[in-house]
């Protein structure tokens, strides 16, 4: 009786202090739902919404480190003076770049709002041959540069671009130096309109600002002096074989034209071929009585001479690796030629080897033109060089 007694007692006490520190009890809020990103895929893989909107947001870029060998001329190397004597190294070329890549989406009932912007941060060296005037080479921070920042709704683009000259047509190849023979700048504000019917036909109209100040005898200014733009237009037939593509610009700055045409084809699975020719009028770029004489290149017609071809391909051995080439060449006697080996170690890690060869075959002309593209070093005709790359895109 008396442990039964105990019990009670006890479970009794219990009872009476757990109701009096109920009636003290806290209530604790409950925590509100978390808001969890949604993935959009309507524009493709990684994308996702931004919170409380229904804009698709996509982040990405890539880090890559070059490390170049060779003549100055080719773009691969560089010269330094020497700290003890003064005289002139040959070194490597090298430059580490950060890439920071953004693209949104939206549906409106104008059609497709998207913009695109894409920031570089370079660190490295120069590519030039400044040992020989007795001056060191230096890593630095290059800055920053704004490649892409443009608004696109529907077919109308505005903003900071690369030239639909060069764009709408393609580059010159799956090559790193694929300007030993130039194909046209690049950097430039757009007002711009692409139109695409649905069968293969697209079309642009791109009126554009241009960029640059020029080299007084060796480059035109390409900023537009006044409010008349330079003008693109190009035209585009593609379909499952290849493409068929044709661009035409006027220099609003030098009042000339410029026009190149693309044939592309996929051979086969594995093999893709691209051939490409430019022709521009140049009597005004090769005027010296110019207060700002562009020594035969302009924006657009940036070659040597009247006209200009670039040809190449790529053949994909597998998955992971594939050959490119590209060979250039232009009324000037310039020529180019680039071919690497592109590997994927694994995926979004690439490691691209390349050798470049360029010769200059009127660089000794004394006509007041510019014959010298690419900075070959003084007393040589050509130059050759390799560059080693890794890339980490994301």
């Amino acid at each position: 009786m008396n442990i039964k007694s105990l019990l009670l007692g006890s479970a009794a006490a219990l009872i009476a202090v757990s109701g009096a520190r109920a009636a003290d009890a806290v209530t604790v809020a409950e925590p509100e739902p978390a808001e969890y990103v949604k993935i959009c895929d309507v524009y493709g893989s990684g994308y996702f919404y931004i919170p409380g909107t229904e804009t698709c947001l996509r982040i990405g870029g890539y880090i890559r480190y070059d490390i170049g060998v060779g003549d100055v001329g080719s773009f691969d190397g560089a010269t330094s003076a020497d700290v003890e004597d003064g005289g002139s190294n040959d070194t490597f070329y090298k430059n580490a770049r950060f890439t920071l890549k953004t693209w949104t989406g939206q549906e409106t009932e104008l059609g497709t709002l998207k913009t695109y912007t894409e920031t570089r941060w370079n660190f490295g060296n120069r590519n030039a041959d400044l040992g020989a005037d007795g001056s060191v080479n230096p890593a630095f921070n290059k800055g920053t540069s704004l490649n892409f920042a443009w608004i696109q709704l529907g077919g109308l683009r505005v903003g900071k671009d690369e030239s639909a000259f060069d764009t709408f047509i393609g580059y010159a190849g799956n090559v790193i130096q694929d300007t030993l023979v130039p194909y046209g700048d690049f950097d430039t504000n757009v007002v711009q309109y692409y139109f695409d019917a649905g069968n293969g036909f697209s079309a642009v109209i791109s009126l554009e600002e241009g960029a640059g100040g020029g080299t007084f005898g060796s480059y035109g200014v390409g900023t537009i002096d006044s409010y008349v733009p330079h003008v693109v237009g190009g035209v585009k037939w593609t379909q499952g074989w290849g493409a068929i593509t044709g661009v035409i610009a006027y220099d609003s700055n030098y009042e000339e034209v410029a026009g190149k045409v693309r044939l592309d084809v996929n051979a086969t699975d594995a093999i893709s071929l691209f051939i490409m020719a430019g022709y521009g009028t140049d009597d005004n770029l090769t005027d010296p009585t110019y207060a700002f004489p562009a020594g035969g290149r302009g924006f657009y017609k940036q070659w040597d001479g009247n006209w200009a071809v670039w040809g190449g391909g790529t053949y994909k051995f597998n998955e992971k690796t594939s050959f490119n080439a590209q060979v250039s060449y232009d009324e000037g006697e310039n020529l180019g030629i680039a071919a690497n080996i592109a590997y994927d170690i694994v995926p979004g890690l690439t490691i691209t080897a390349e050798v470049d060869y360029v010769n200059a075959g009127k660089i000794d002309n004394l006509d007041g033109l510019n014959h010298n593209w690419t900075g070959i070093s003084a007393g040589d005709d050509d130059a050759i060089g390799g560059l080693l790359r890794f890339q980490r895109s994301f």
